[in-house]
């Protein structure tokens, strides 16, 4: 039967794997524009970036991830019912206390990070706290708990930084061949080389986003079920959290700290209305059907 700790080797390897492509594409990317642009120095920035962003990736990312959230740590004092739902189900689970943060958001919804379990945090919404009752809510703070033993949270939360990242490069190669201020390689250098280079690049950059999204496609739909799963065990009690899932996927409230980054962190898809049912957003979704999901739950109860 599945645990909080089933994946938990696989996930790492798969972060280890990520951030090596990661590697990879920007030392690639950085000798093409320094081919195109008639420049070695840039190859260099590349390999010094690439570096630099995997060390950001693994031991800030967290931190950027609550900051572009614009969550607040909560303490025992703040609020002590909170503090002990957690605490129990962490020792039930066998994981250490991860630090607690609220999101000034009405919709229900929330997510895990950090880099492991010792460095967890688990991000709640402040509307989450208001809509849910107690069992809703122990069974949200499982699933969180067993991404955290399991692993994914470090593998969603390098997802973020990386993925945002290429995008942002991608931009500004996109630009700086537009609007010049880099000289360029003279054709006569690289001749039709260069042309199927540009091309190349060109067509990367428009792609960017469905390159992001694929990425983080990296990210299995299945550690969804396997925390709701981890987190019926936790708390013996699977209607709770597929009574929170009907909740949360009902609720109309759209989000306003949320980005394509982030999106694939949280326990439900956070965009609302027509951006959840667009035909694009299904095909590059990284949340199996809510309905799916609470089908499953139900089906444990029997």
């Amino acid at each position: 039967m599945a645990t909080v700790y089933t994946f938990k080797s696989s996930n790492v390897r798969k972060t280890w794997l990520l951030m090596g492509l990661f590697l990879v594409f920007i030392v690639a990317l950085g000798w093409f524009l320094s081919y195109y642009f008639n420049s070695p120095i840039i190859f260099y920035y590349a390999l010094a970036f690439s570096l630099a962003m995997n060390i950001i990736s693994y031991w800030f990312s967290d931190k950027i991830i609550l900051s572009m959230t614009h969550a607040k740590e909560v303490k025992f004092e703040d609020n002590p019912e909170l503090y002990r739902i957690v605490e129990n189900l962490c020792i039930t689970a066998g994981l250490p206390m991860p630090k607690i943060y609220i999101l000034p958001e009405k919709a229900p919804n929330a997510f895990a990070t950090g880099r492991d379990a010792k460095h967890a945090v688990i991000a709640l919404t402040e509307g989450l706290l208001q809509k849910l009752d107690r069992s809703e809510l122990e069974g949200v703070i499982a699933h969180e708990l067993s991404h955290v033993g399991n692993r994914d949270i470090l593998l969603q939360t390098v997802v973020v930084v990386l993925v945002g990242f290429v995008s942002i490069l991608a931009d500004i190669f996109l630009r700086a061949s537009l609007w010049g201020g880099v000289r360029r390689r003279d054709d006569r250098e690289g001749g039709s080389l260069l042309g199927i280079l540009t091309l190349i690049g060109f067509i990367f950059a428009i792609l960017s986003p469905l390159i992001a999204q694929l990425i983080q496609l990296a990210i299995s739909r299945k550690r969804e079920f396997l925390a709701d799963t981890s987190a019926a065990l936790l708390t013996r009690y699977p209607e709770g959290l597929a009574k929170a899932l009907e909740k949360i996927a009902s609720d109309p409230t759209p989000m306003r700290y949320v980005s394509n980054a982030t999106a694939h962190l949280y326990i439900d898809n956070p965009y609302k209305g027509k951006q959840r049912t667009s035909w694009l957003v299904k095909l590059f979704m990284t949340h199996p059907p809510i309905e799916e999901r609470i089908k499953a739950l139900r089906e444990m109860a029997l």
